[in-house]
């Protein structure tokens, strides 16, 4: 078996296939929860004789998910891995508009998806490896409209910038265990992703920024999935991993 964990949230498409498929190609064990199973990564694995478990699960439905990794991290043989860590990436968008144009039952699916999740998940994980030797990382994929407000953006924005905040407090609660987690909500930079496309066609009243997304893309200034993948892995192996628990991939 690996000598490392991954656990990685939203690995179907995006950012989170790319990850998934470069922390496989290293050789590493990997669970990956998304709503859908990544066919491609399971060939890999397979051709690879890689670990990879998939579960094809709603992160809206949070409760569910964090109790199912916990008995699943309870029951899993620690001995001799090197690492642990868990991959928040998975995101969704809600309706782009005015937050009084967005249906309800729309804003709470992205908020327990883009917060609630991750909060839940790393809940789990911190109480499920406390007593494991290996290092344990959390990983939060975070934005840069965590940091800056857009309009037509509330829920994803305040979604980002909960996990930022949310990531100092754990980082501080820690801090306080001889042997604590370390954790980051890292900014990955643009990527040409599903996610920016869905920005794009959004409709433009009520989204006065979306002409920059278009000039991002038709200038070449997004990231591929592959690029900002290599990125954000090579700022998870870095020996300061987790001195700032809030961080942007592309910073030296």
């Amino acid at each position: 078996m690996s000598t490392q964990l991954f656990i990685v949230t939203g690995h179907s498409r995006g950012l989170g296939a790319a990850l998934a498929d470069q922390l496989l190609a290293r050789g590493h064990a990997l669970l990956c929860l998304a709503r859908r199973v990544n066919a491609e990564l399971a060939a890999k694995a397979r051709q690879q004789a890689v670990p990879c478990e998939q579960w094809p699960v709603d992160l809206a439905d949070p409760v569910a998910v964090a109790a199912r990794l916990q008995a699943w991290l309870q029951g899993f043989d620690a001995q001799g891995l090197r690492s642990a860590t868990l991959v928040n990436n998975a995101g969704v968008l809600s309706r782009v508009g005015p937050v009084d144009e967005c249906a309800d039952e729309d804003l709470s699916r992205a908020l327990r998806v883009d917060l609630e999740a991750p909060m839940l998940l790393t809940a789990a994980f911190l109480r499920a490896t406390r007593g494991w030797s290996a290092r344990r990382r959390v990983l939060n994929i975070s934005s840069g409209l965590g940091r800056r407000a857009m309009a037509g953006s509330a829920s994803y924005c305040a979604a980002k910038a909960g996990m930022d905040h949310f990531s100092r407090a754990v980082a501080l609660d820690e801090a306080q265990h001889k042997h604590g987690a370390r954790i980051v909500s890292l900014a990955p930079g643009v990527i040409d992703t599903d996610m920016q496309a869905e920005l794009r066609g959004a409709a433009a009243a009520g989204f006065p920024d979306q002409a920059m997304f278009f000039k991002l893309k038709a200038d070449g200034q997004l990231s591929s999935s592959h690029d900002a993948a290599a990125r954000v892995l090579a700022y998870l192996e870095r020996p300061d991993f987790g001195d700032e628990p809030v961080a942007d991939a592309r910073a030296g």
